[in-house]
């Protein structure tokens, strides 16, 4: 006999007799029932094959000198030459790279054209995107052109749009009007100035005394911008964006329409043509609809007219270009159309003078003095640019990266976390809104021959026009119009509702996800939806693992794999032997559950071993009776019986770790199911089980032995340690000799 095979026979567990030879005789403790098929047993032959084990030899890990790391990674970061600060300056300006190599004959026909159209497109959704974040239309103007230039310069992708975006509009809107209340301002009634002096008093709260015009407004606009910025590049220099990872695609989804639904609420006063407060705060959708109701009577005729039949153009069109996107070269620029009609409309029509319909107003040419966020507003605004920044990155990278997949490039997840936070800081200095990419202005660019980011700046040099020539001729323009323009622009997110049906069928914790930050962010804020959608889809993974699924296995036949008997039929098991899958880490949070589970599965030893005590003690009293009470008589003439289950084989493979509960659970199952004859055996542990096994004190070092490699080996090895020496066992394998 080798000295291997003498050292696997001499380790196993002897637990299982010794527990059997105190079982009481008559007890008769059922496990499960085993499947009507067994393993195919082997005739016994006189000379048999022992089944080879698996050892493998762990690698010896060296001893690192912390200091000794840390020194060579500063000396190596810190090494400075000529070729790696190029590549520096490289990596950070990707321009660098490919603008050189630019293709102008290939390329220039379709960067010009998608840009030209982008642009387009841009003028009235900047315009009324202003709109929901509380500011002047030129302030959307100013960072839709400044986003374009900056990420052209500093973006990895080829196709993404970058600009104004309007649930970021949304969310900065809210915080305006926040800070507007605070310092006394009447939201609905704020003086329009474009950095002029205004002629209206002063209204002055309980702290300090501001100016409540627009330049205030774009202050707060532009400090929130600011402060989302230095998050986003912060994020990118310490490249934790991990954080995306907790956005998934159902959490985003409904927190798109759910900001969708509160954008058309804030909206809708604006297709009425009433005049009533911003409301801002918890439960601020249904405070407007109150608000609205209760005024539905003042509803300005002109503009609802006007609504109407810019819905009745916009719709249908929008519809149409989406159908035959594949048939038209370009989209109909339908919202531009509309714009100038309606504009051309009210100017000559008077409706402002003879309706009292709301109007733009004034918007200067050229551009304001830079100036700097408003510093005092920090402490303010801080927390809200925090969710303002993780939706503007996460959307950015998303798209970036979707798009370079589909036309086989790749982006730098990092690079375009440093794109957009200096899209946000350096525009925040011109009076700019925060900004990131949008799905629908890429897919425009994207259909309409986009190549590379020289689009972007043909879409700034339209948007440039527009502001150097064009913009006072939009003095006269609705905002009832802009306003059914961002409506009609919500579509895609208020569609998601139609694909409920097929989301449920595919994973309903997806839809209960998708529920639940969608009613948040609609009824409370988008905000504290944002952060209730993160929560809830974080329960929702540690509610999948407290209930994980466990299935007993059986073999499948002709092979060495073992799969789930409720899942297939025909499979194999051996008498005696439970296995049992485990699909989740072992923890703090599923260590009952496993238990359970476990003993639901198999038996339950506690309840076995008070059973036989019971059994014991009824016996030894019978006995006492019928022998006159001769305890020691008594004592020798006990006998048990052995169960008919002896081993437990767990399937570790889906265990991804363990904790030290989840150790700790393990060493309990194995004492208690050892207390009653029966071993538990782990298969299929991946080295970071092995090591929490290790460094738990799971089992002595010479029964290392008894974690197997496989399934298939450790049913062998608890079929050959119920077998005598020398006799012969399933598979051809043999017991061990001397």
């Amino acid at each position: 006999m080798s000295s291997e095979s003498k050292e696997q026979h001499d380790l196993v567990p002897r637990d299982s007799a010794e527990a059997n030879d105190n079982l009481p005789s008559g007890v008769s403790l059922e496990p499960q029932k085993e499947s009507s098929t067994d393993f195919k047993q082997v005739e016994t032959n006189e000379q048999c094959r022992p089944y080879p084990r698996i050892y493998l030899e762990p690698q010896e890990k060296s001893n690192t000198n912390i200091k000794q790391f840390v020194i060579e990674k500063l000396q190596k970061s810190c090494q400075c030459s000529s070729t790696k600060a190029k590549n520096r300056i490289f990596g950070f300006f990707p321009v660098l790279q490919w603008l050189p190599k630019y293709d102008l004959k290939k390329n220039i026909l379709g960067d010009m054209m998608s840009g030209l159209i982008v642009g387009i497109l841009l003028v009235p959704q900047s315009i009324a995107y202003s709109l929901l974040a509380g500011q002047d239309p030129i302030y959307g103007l100013y960072t839709s052109f400044f986003a374009g230039i900056i990420y052209f310069l500093f973006g990895t992708s080829r196709h993404i749009s970058v600009g104004i975006f309007g649930i970021l509009c949304l969310m900065i809107g809210e915080v305006v009007d926040r800070e507007l209340h605070k310092a006394g301002c009447d939201t609905a009634h704020v003086t329009p100035s474009m950095g002029m002096v205004s002629n209206m008093s002063s209204l002055v709260n309980h702290t300090s005394e501001r100016i409540c015009d627009k330049s205030y407004a774009i202050k707060i606009g532009s400090t929130v911008t600011f402060m989302a910025g230095v998050y986003q590049v912060a994020m990118g220099f310490f490249q934790v964006g991990f954080v995306s990872v907790y956005l998934s695609d159902s959490l985003l989804s409904g927190f798109v329409t759910g900001a969708s639904i509160t954008v058309l609420t804030s909206q809708a006063k604006y297709l009425l043509g009433l005049s009533i407060p911003r409301t801002h705060g918890v439960g601020s959708l249904i405070t407007t609809w109150i608000h609205i109701f209760r005024n539905i009577r003042k509803t300005n005729i002109c503009d609802l007219i006007t609504s109407l039949l810019c819905l009745l153009v916009l719709l249908p069109t929008k519809e149409l270009n989406e159908h035959f996107k594949s048939k038209l070269k370009a989209p109909v620029p339908i919202e531009l159309v509309v714009v100038v009609l309606a504009t051309l409309t009210s100017h000559f029509g008077k409706l402002n003078e003879k309706y009292n319909s709301s109007v733009a107003g004034h918007i200067p040419t050229g551009f304001l003095p830079p100036e700097a966020p408003d510093w005092s507003l920090v402490p303010n605004v801080a927390v809200d640019a925090i969710a303002i920044s993780i939706i503007g990155f996460a959307t950015t990278v998303s798209l970036s990266e979707m798009f370079a997949k589909k036309h086989g490039y790749t982006v730098k997840a990092n690079q375009e976390m440093y794109a957009i936070g200096f899209c946000n800081i350096i525009p925040s200095f011109f009076h700019c809104i925060t900004s990131s990419a949008a799905l629908a202005k890429t897919l425009v660019k994207e259909s309409t021959g986009c190549q590379t980011q020289v689009s972007s700046v043909m879409t700034a040099l339209v948007l440039l026009l527009v502001l150097l020539v064009i913009a006072p001729l939009f003095y006269s323009l609705q905002k009832c119009v802009l306003g059914v323009i961002t409506i009609v622009n919500l579509r895609g997110a208020l569609r998601k509702f139609r694909d409920l049906p097929n989301m449920w069928r595919v994973s309903r914790m997806d839809t209960l996800i998708w529920f639940v930050t969608m009613l948040s962010s609609a009824l409370i804020s988008t905000e504290i939806g944002l952060l209730i959608g993160v929560c809830f889809s974080m329960f929702c993974v540690i509610l999948r693992t407290q209930k994980p699924k466990v299935s007993l296995l059986g073999l499948v036949e002709e092979s060495e794999l073992f799969e789930s008997l409720s899942a297939y039929k025909n499979l194999q098991t051996q008498p005696g032997i439970k296995i049992v899958r485990f699909i989740a880490p072992l923890y703090y949070i599923n260590k009952e559950c496993f238990k359970s589970a476990l003993y639901k599965n198999t038996l339950n030893p506690v309840l076995v071993k008070a059973a036989q005590k019971k059994v014991a003690k009824r016996k030894l009293k019978e006995q006492r009776v019928a022998l006159g009470g001769a305890q020691e008589d008594v004592s020798v003439q006990l006998s048990r019986d052995p169960l008919e289950l002896h081993t437990i084989v767990i399937d570790c493979s889906a265990i991804q770790f363990l904790d030290t509960a989840g150790i700790y659970t393990l060493k309990e199952v194995r004492r208690d199911y050892e207390a009653v004859g029966v071993q538990i055996l782990l298969a299929q542990c991946n080295p970071s089980v092995k090591d929490s096994l290790t460094r738990g004190q799971y089992y002595r070092e010479e029964e290392q032995n008894l974690l197997f490699f496989s399934v298939y080996e450790a049913v062998a090895f608890a079929v050959e340690s119920q077998n005598q020496k020398g006799t012969c066992v399933l598979n051809g394998m043999s017991g061990f000799s001397d």
